[in-house]
């Protein structure tokens, strides 16, 4: 019996690394699959961590400006974002909530706080809180789950996108058959000549967690551009997370 009791434990113990290996395999197979199963799937993937606090190597270029970057990343889930970028110095910092966002730059002297008109102005689309946190975790900027969806098969991954698109832009969301997790997602505007894309070309198993590794996003109109790459150099779930955050007097108040 005793043999017997080890011999089970051992083998669910064998199955569940297996399973955990097989979340980040690059060679799943993505198969014939209905458009709801998918998008229950990658819903399903959802992140469930309180916390994350995480260090990052940014790289901006819009043209204009080419900058590297040191950035730390803490969030609050559904409660707070804060993002701290660093060049020898602080560079700055920003503070955004589902109803606000907040920022300044010790370097530049100015801040920001009102609506998410900063965030759009950076990306080129309207955003929101819940849409920004899901951003870096790899979910899709839209709930798959509340309106119809349909699905091909494109270069091995699950291309969701709406039966009935909007009016305004086209949205389309590439799911990994191994993890579910985001492969890309794009937000197309053909009459104003937008577009973002946001890519994720790689994840970690992170304390059992499927996590990106690297995100590029690329937002582009008719003449201008932005592309911002994100390295993330280590993960932290669940701690105790400060934010240290305090508009100094004196800076000049941004316009958007």
């Amino acid at each position: 019996m005793k043999f017997l009791k080890y011999l089970l434990i051992f083998a669910l113990f064998f199955a569940s690394c297996k399973t955990k290996k097989n979340m980040i395999d690059a060679n799943v197979v993505a198969k014939e699959m209905s458009a709801k199963k998918v998008a229950r799937k990658h819903m399903a993937a959802s992140f469930d961590k309180k916390t994350i606090d995480a260090k990052l190597k940014v790289n901006f270029n819009n043209g204009k400006t080419k900058q590297s970057l040191s950035v730390s990343l803490k969030i609050k889930k559904d409660e707070v974002i804060y993002i701290k970028g660093t060049k020898f110095i602080t560079v700055f910092k920003a503070k955004i909530t589902p109803t606000k966002v907040s920022y300044y730059s010790p370097f530049a002297r100015n801040y920001f706080e009102g609506d998410f008109s900063m965030i759009k102005k950076l990306l080129g689309v309207d955003i929101n809180f819940e849409q920004l946190q899901n951003l870096f975790l790899g979910q899709s900027l839209q709930n798959v789950k509340e309106e119809k969806q349909e699905v091909i098969i494109q270069d091995n991954s699950y291309v969701l996108s709406p039966e009935k698109q909007s009016n305004l832009y086209d949205i389309f969301f590439a799911i990994n058959p191994s993890h579910f997790k985001l492969d890309r997602q794009s937000i197309v505007n053909p009459l104003k000549n937008q577009r973002l894309d946001i890519l994720y070309p790689s994840y970690n198993l992170v304390d059992d967690v499927v996590f990106p590794s690297k995100i590029n996003i690329k937002a582009k109109e008719a003449l201008k551009f932005t592309d911002i790459d994100l390295t993330f150099k280590s993960v932290e779930f669940n701690s105790d997370v400060k934010m240290s955050f305090s508009i100094p007097n004196n800076y000049k108040k941004l316009e958007f």
